[in-house]
């Protein structure tokens, strides 16, 4: 349904706007499909996260985890519901993980760096990590997005260790944590997806 609405949509711009191409209407296309499919995946997300207890929460992790991604990047499922399970896991997961693990002490700030190094080890690998449909070709903005990932992540595990609130600090931890493990070799591989970098590299 998604996909003819974004169709006739594409179409209608091309008649009324000929110049555009067959290369620009992919990219038309493509920008549709993600603007229309994200408020019926959003509006759907947040209605398990309140069914399950954890809708302020999950709010909470949106709003730390997608700065994060929008510059680090990560796999993108090929169908609706698996993009709907893929990004409840990402962020209602991270709310659960936040409700019911519980870092304090010296054992919070051991966790807290180990992740972080980690995570500053695969933006050094794997970010920015694009897709086929939408490749990050030139070396200056690719350069960028790895800057504000490690920017952004040290920012948020700084303020994960100041903050008073176990529970915001355990989302910032460990939901910081599973959107690293989505710009992995490992999580592309498991998903089959490609990087488009490295895909258009080889044309």
């Amino acid at each position: 349904m998604i996909d003819k609405i974004c169709t006739y949509l594409t179409n209608r711009i091309r008649k009324e706007m000929p110049e555009v191409d067959d290369e620009r209407a992919e990219i038309i296309m493509y920008g549709l499909q993600n603007i229309i499919g994200e408020l019926p995946k959003g509006i759907i997300i947040l209605i398990i996260a309140y069914l399950l207890g954890i809708f302020e929460l999950t709010l909470i992790s949106i709003l730390i985890i997608a700065p994060y991604r929008c510059f680090s990047g990560g796999v993108h499922m090929k169908t609706h519901i698996g993009c709907i399970t893929y990004t409840l896991i990402l962020y209602s997961g991270s709310a659960l993980i936040g409700k019911y693990v519980v870092l304090s002490g010296i054992i919070k700030y051991i966790t807290a760096f180990i992740i972080w190094a980690f995570c500053m080890i695969m933006i050094k690998f794997y970010a920015p990590a694009d897709t086929e449909n939408v490749p990050i070709l030139r070396k200056k903005e690719r350069k960028q997005k790895q800057i504000f990932s490690y920017i952004i992540l040290t920012i948020e595990f700084i303020i994960a260790l100041t903050i008073n609130n176990p529970i915001i600090t355990s989302i910032i931890i460990f939901g910081d944590l599973l959107q690293t493990l989505t710009i992995t070799r490992l999580a592309y591989n498991i998903t089959d997806n490609k990087y488009g970098h490295e895909v258009y590299a080889n044309i």
